[in-house]
């Protein structure tokens, strides 16, 4: 966490990454936007979400996520896919990597001495017995609806223990 340095509050910053940043990662990073800004934690938030590969850069999450999202009430539209750079690693507090091979491919990145803590997003803030958020890109509706309500009970179990350091960082 960092001081913003137009408020007393400590400032997180949060990364979601999958494998090319148009379907797992930009669905949590707008899923995860919302529910911050119902708990009025925005303003203390950095959120962004990246790929570890550049097959997808510049362009906006698939249409099958879009719509998914939209039906739940997530906007998507501003979203363009970007790849993860090592400067992020010293840039977020948290890195959320969507499954295993993404976590594999982040930990050989990050440089040594880095800010970011590196997690498995469904295996440290999940509810569900997954340990990994599923690519939907290739199933049918289902997988991406199936998505969305695996980041939601994990943007739920971040934002706690985010709004849990916030509070400690006013003591």
């Amino acid at each position: 966490m960092h001081r913003s340095s137009n408020q007393s509050l400590p400032m997180v910053s949060v990364l979601f990454v999958c494998l090319g940043n148009i379907c797992r990662s930009p669905t949590a990073e707008a899923v995860f936007r919302a529910k911050a800004q119902k708990r009025g934690l925005e303003q203390q938030l950095i959120i962004d979400s990246a790929g570890t590969s550049h097959w997808h850069q510049g362009n906006p999450p698939d249409k099958r996520s879009q719509e998914a999202a939209g039906r739940r009430g997530y906007n998507m539209a501003r979203l363009k896919a970007r790849q993860v750079t090592s400067d992020d690693f010293d840039r977020f507090d948290f890195i959320l990597a969507m499954d295993e091979s993404n976590y594999g491919d982040l930990a050989a990145m990050q440089p040594p001495n880095t800010r970011a803590a590196l997690h498995l997003y469904l295996r440290d803030f999940g509810q569900h017995n997954l340990h990994e958020v599923p690519d939907p890109y290739y199933g049918g509706t289902d997988g991406f609806e199936q998505v969305l309500d695996l980041l939601e009970s994990a943007s739920d179990s971040l934002l706690d223990a985010i709004e849990a350091s916030i509070t400690k960082g006013r003591s």
